[in-house]
């Protein structure tokens, strides 16, 4: 399949800090992260809070310019066109219902927005559109002039992917859609993303730290650390056979219903990489405990679906 969503090189650096005594300083979010996203697919972004998910997720939606490479929207260069463009074909659904959708505005003006502002039909024709979004995602049309606040935290994100979908777009950026909400609701905005996107043949890409949601609904993986891909494979693959020692460690991290067997310690320590200063060479080689002497020194290339020195070892050996 052709690629309907391609990053090429991507890189995003922000200044930050400064003072009276200190000098500003260049936090390097994004580092030359290059992408490909199928039409019909699901892509999973995973990894630490701070590793540049949420950052990637806002140049794919046009929120965010990059410092350097593309974002390549079938086959158009997303910094040509403009934002209406963008909006029409890529939409987005964030991490929080409540402080996504305007408190002023009732359920049918959120949902009918994405309509009036691309002109898209009259007002008896739009409220037609929203309610049978709304019916679509499992709202009911009395909930129409309702209000967020009086909607419970499942209602308000369906609320939000029924204003994502109402104008058909080709792709969904799904920036942590589930982390805000109870298990139990989880579970079923889950199994309503993947129904939507069987009805619809939509585009998905999925950001979470969260696993097991990821391994529920996305056909494609990619793994990132300090601002880079370190590892990408079908999501099968990777949740049986990681090759990346980082992404062995987020999978062993992973908590179990079991009783007996206590927290799980992924071997990862009590402590964080600093973004504003990162390592040299691998920028994972402080917490890897597999780590090679060259891993200080150099930079490992995405080669075959995995940045790690270890595996080229393997390879050659």
């Amino acid at each position: 399949m052709s690629a309907l969503l391609e990053l090429q090189d991507l890189r995003r650096d922000f200044s930050v800090g400064g003072g009276l005594f200190r000098k500003r300083r260049t936090l390097h979010a994004v580092s030359g992260v290059s992408l490909q996203v199928a039409r019909g697919e699901v892509l999973g972004i995973v990894g630490e809070s701070g590793c540049g998910k949420s950052t990637l997720a806002r140049m794919m939606l046009g929120l965010l310019r990059p410092s350097a490479g593309r974002v390549v929207l079938d086959g158009e260069d997303l910094a040509t066109l403009d934002r209406r463009s963008v909006a029409r074909r890529v939409q987005p659904v964030f991490q929080d219902p409540y402080s996504s959708l305007n408190p002023r505005k009732t359920v049918g003006a959120i949902i009918g927005l994405p309509l009036a502002v691309h002109g898209i039909g009259d007002a008896s024709s739009r409220r037609r559109r929203v309610v049978e979004a709304m019916e679509r995602v499992g709202l009911p049309e009395r909930l129409y002039d309702s209000f967020p606040n009086q909607l419970s935290g499942g209602q308000r994100q369906r609320v939000a992917i029924a204003r994502a979908l109402v104008i058909r777009p080709e792709i969904v950026v799904c920036d942590e859609p589930t982390s805000a909400l109870d298990v139990s609701v989880q579970a079923q905005i889950l199994n309503l993303l993947e129904e939507l996107r069987r009805d619809f043949g939509l585009t998905y890409v999925l950001i979470s730290h969260n696993l097991a949601v990821v391994e529920h609904i996305a056909t494609r993986v990619a793994v990132m650390y300090l601002g880079r891909i370190v590892e990408e494979a079908p999501t099968e693959l990777l949740f049986r056979a990681p090759r990346h020692p980082y992404t062995r460690a987020l999978l062993a991290a992973v908590l179990t219903p079991e009783p007996g067997l206590g927290v799980p310690d992924p071997g990862l320590g009590a402590t964080f990489p600093n973004p504003l200063d990162p390592p040299s060479g691998c920028a994972f080689h402080p917490r890897c405990p597999m780590a090679l002497p060259r891993c200080r020194r150099d930079r490992p290339p995405l080669v075959g679906g995995v940045a790690c020195h270890l595996y080229e070892e393997e390879k050659a050996a």
